[in-house]
């Protein structure tokens, strides 16, 4: 049987690259095109949607998406972490009840 080898550093110095050290002319360099496509993406769906029948009524998910627009739309360093909280179920510790999860004890 093959034994694992281990190193001392579980990544090699020269993989390593913290977001933090990058300049933001790289990060757009990476990204952009990425973000781009789905900025398209999402503005597709908004007319899709604008289009539908129906497509110009409120509703929570549409509210939603919107509220969450306007927090990439802000000033903040923690866009990300702010809209995956919005988008998040509140937590409940009947869950496994509701969603009807069974575990050994309820089988």
């Amino acid at each position: 049987m093959a034994r694992l080898q281990f190193h001392h550093e579980p990544f090699p110095p020269h993989r390593i690259c913290p977001m933090s050290q990058q300049t933001a002319d790289e990060i757009l360099d990476a990204s952009y095109l990425e973000v781009r496509a789905k900025v398209l993406e999402l503005a597709a769906v908004l007319d899709r949607l604008d289009r539908a029948p129906g497509g110009t009524e409120r509703s929570p998910r549409r509210d939603q998406l919107t509220q969450a627009i306007e927090m990439l739309l802000a000033d903040d360093p923690d866009r990300a972490a702010k809209v995956q909280h919005w988008f998040s179920r509140q937590y409940d510790p009947d869950w496994k009840t509701k969603l009807g999860v069974e575990t050994p004890s309820t089988k």
